[in-house]
């Protein structure tokens, strides 16, 4: 199988970004550069496991599942269907968390799952400590792999909990910042998403009847694990802003601001308490 046989496989198969995604299947599964792949576009590639993968990505297979790993941040992660596929959007989160996070500063990492969002502040920030919680254990196993995989792991500890729950964090710690990336998408919204997601855990995505659930409850039952002019920083879909900003204010937090991604969707909600209330995005 060739480049160009391998594109036009992938492109038939209603996926966007064929050449890219052949390229780097070809690197992977060959040895081969991507940029000289694309140079040799019609060099035959006789590679059993290349041909398996090609299937199973013009199934719809997500590509980063194939590749076992995948680049967030400045970082890079393995990954697998145990965890959500991080992606570029997230990455307004941790810049966030990266400027706004004192020195020496102590944060949770709520729905952890790849352990992404930690592991890059606590990469980028190696002043920092993090506590990051996940529910389900072989996808905590994968999260402190990637802390090792990017030298964190000595200020990342991991705690098999479900942040739902009332008292998943520990009795009487206090955080500068609770970070979390949660599932946020509308349970009647699941079966409309592309077929890729169908690959990725339902858990990771499902936030309930209205995609709320997780910020309802992480405001309410873990705000008073938070220090003194300490904040929350979520993820969030593009039309939640306001949502989650009720859900703050009702929770006494005052300061409350909209961060915005690269496409000038609503991306990032940040939630502080102040001595003078304004709300503004």
């Amino acid at each position: 199988m060739t480049y160009r046989e391998l594109c036009a496989r992938l492109t038939q198969a209603g996926i966007e970004s064929a050449e890219w995604d052949a390229a780097l299947l070809i690197e992977h599964f060959c040895g081969v550069r991507a940029e000289e792949v694309r140079l040799g576009a019609a060099r035959d590639y006789d590679k059993p496991a290349l041909a398996e993968a090609a299937e199973r990505r013009t199934a719809r297979y997500p590509l980063q599942y194939l590749l076992g790993e995948w680049q967030f941040y400045r970082q890079s992660y393995e990954v697998s269907p145990d965890c959500l596929i991080p992606r570029s959007d997230t990455e307004i989160l941790v810049e966030e968390a990266i400027k706004l996070l004192p020195r020496g500063a102590y944060f949770a990492d709520l729905c952890t799952g790849s352990g992404c969002i930690a592991v890059s502040v606590l990469a980028e920030r190696p002043d920092t400590q993090a506590l990051a919680v996940e529910k389900f254990p072989d996808t905590l196993a994968l999260a402190e792999r990637n802390a090792v995989r990017n030298g964190a792991r000595q200020r990342f500890a991991p705690l098999c909990a479900d942040v739902l729950t009332p008292h998943c964090l520990p009795d009487g710690v206090l955080f500068d910042a609770i970070l979390s990336n949660p599932p946020y998408i509308p349970e009647r919204d699941l079966a409309g998403l592309a077929p890729e997601l169908d690959a990725e855990p339902r858990v990771a995505l499902d936030g309930g009847d209205d995609g709320l659930i997780f910020y309802r409850r992480i405001v309410e039952q873990q705000a008073a694990h938070l220090k003194a002019g300490g904040f929350f920083l979520f993820e969030i879909g593009y039309d939640q802003a306001d949502a989650v900003r009720e859900i703050g204010v009702a929770a006494g937090f005052d300061d409350c601001r909209v961060i915005k991604d690269y496409g000038g969707n609503d991306r990032v909600v940040l939630l502080k308490k102040r001595t003078f209330s304004s709300c503004q995005t």
